[in-house]
């Protein structure tokens, strides 16, 4: 990836929002009347600013890249989607453009724009908890421009108490009342609204990898670049949310284009939030059910076909009508004002194939996360976790009989956790910018006690406004 080729775009981008940004103000200002060229208007005629509820639009704007390099790694042997040991210095950059607009009444409008460049480590092959979730499960580091959000939000006000939402993207600055019913239908992610944590969701602030920006064994629904089409209500009180999304589900493993027989494939998600304060520190639980129905391949059944052929087991050639299910605990608990800590529990059966998020049947995650006030860097932020992940005896089995998947692949396997450390310090340059180094270390990437360990290291430049 050229450097001048990567500017081009990113300035390119800029250019656009700039010109979107004063089109849209100028739309949002209230028209004034004409007066002479001698009147003065006095200070209490003069214009107030627009109320939260007058506020017609949203724009926000993020920019973030990504450099990762690994150390190498002890590899016996390899197959066609091992993580190699050739020396290399990826990069990625993203850029989203966050354009709301009120509707009416509690309603609004969100598109979400944007510009990815870039791959990560190995064409994203290799590791089964990437160590970058910046970089989307497809092999192709040419400019891509897609619609990564297009949805309408509703909310249904049940009471009077307010609660202060802050302006920020696709979130217009406002009070709504603390119990509601909100309603968002068309495209998006699940885990904008699902598995949040405030210490380990946003890989472009907080941790780089995919298994702490959500629980690794929660194979969401999605297209390769993580976004798809569907409905998602909550329910808010004040102690408790109720949320269910009903979405589409791709229509190959980690396919780009959605399912359309929505009678047979789809995902459903239920997810339950609990709100409590220990010792007047804020803490959250959530649990998480899921359930994905698609034309999944079988692990157990594709080994059967395998010995029968005398060949490598195949997935895609027992594809049938069928479901994956799991859970996702997640819990993030305020220890001081600057130090908080997370943790999170996932499983999947783990019988049909992977079809969307990654590898992982099983998997613990457990971490803090710290605000540099102690050394009078009150924007910095410090944060530790470790990452133990896991397969199903069906999903190893296959795997060790040479099978593929669509992340990780030997060709053999001499199956073992997959056992990850994050480390990351994240420095507030600016108001809008912060850089940040990260340390990952992996041992047995791709579940294989025969490769690794190795080191990866990685640096983060993230710009929004």
């Amino acid at each position: 990836m050229k450097e001048d080729h990567v500017m081009s775009h990113l300035i390119k981008i800029l250019i656009c929002f700039c010109i979107y940004l004063g089109q849209a103000q100028s739309f949002a200002q209230p028209p004034t009347s004409p007066t002479s060229e001698t009147e003065i208007p006095s200070s209490s005629t003069s214009p107030s600013a627009p109320s939260r509820s007058e506020i017609e639009w949203s724009q926000h704007f993020q920019l973030t890249t990504v450099t990762q390099t690994h150390s190498g790694l002890h590899s016996p042997y390899s197959g066609p989607l091992s993580l190699t040991n050739r020396y290399e210095i990826p990069s990625s950059l993203t850029a989203t453009l966050f354009i709301g607009h009120r509707l009416w009444q509690n309603a609004y409008a969100f598109v979400n724009p944007e510009e990815s460049i870039g791959a990560g480590l190995n064409s994203t092959h290799g590791i089964a908890a990437f160590p970058n979730g910046e970089v989307y499960r497809v092999d192709d580091p040419s400019p891509k421009i897609n619609l990564s959000r297009l949805f309408i939000q509703q909310d249904f006000n049940l009471g009077h108490e307010k609660e202060k939402i802050e302006d920020d993207a696709n979130q217009f600055d406002q009070e709504k009342s603390i119990e509601r019913i909100t309603v968002v239908a068309g495209k998006f992610s699940l885990n904008d609204y699902l598995d949040g944590n405030s210490y380990s969701h946003d890989p472009r602030t907080q941790f780089f990898n995919w298994a702490l920006m959500d629980t690794g064994a929660w194979d969401y629904a999605a297209d390769t670049r993580g976004y798809t089409w569907g409905v998602m209500t909550e329910l808010h009180l004040k102690k408790w949310s109720v949320r269910f999304a009903l979405v589409q589900v791709p229509a190959i493993a980690n396919g780009i284009a959605l399912e359309g027989d929505l009678k047979n494939a789809h995902a459903e998600n239920l997810e339950l939030e609990y709100r409590y304060a220990l010792l007047e520190h804020p803490g959250k639980m959530r649990l998480l059910l899921f359930s994905n129905q698609a034309r999944m391949g079988n692990y157990r059944t594709s080994i059967r076909q395998g010995l029968a052929s005398a060949q490598s087991p195949d997935i895609t050639d027992s594809r049938t009508f069928s479901s994956k299910t799991g859970f996702a605990l997640n819990l993030e608990q305020e220890i001081s004002s600057d130090l908080g800590t997370f943790a999170r529990l996932g499983w999947n059966d783990g019988s049909t194939e992977t079809w969307a998020f990654t590898e992982i049947d099983r998997s613990i995650a457990f971490g803090l996360s710290l605000k540099g006030s102690g050394w009078t860097r009150p924007s910095d932020v410090f944060g530790l976790a470790v990452m133990l992940n896991g397969l199903s005896k069906d999903h190893a089995d296959y795997l060790g009989a040479g099978g593929l998947g669509f992340i990780i692949g030997d060709g053999k396997l001499n199956y073992a956790l997959e056992q990850i450390i994050e480390t990351y310090y994240s420095l507030q340059l600016f108001k809008s910018l912060s850089a940040t180094a990260d340390f990952q270390g992996v041992n047995h990437p791709g579940y294989n006690a025969d490769r690794g360990p190795l080191a990866v290291y990685g640096f983060r430049l993230h710009f929004e406004i």
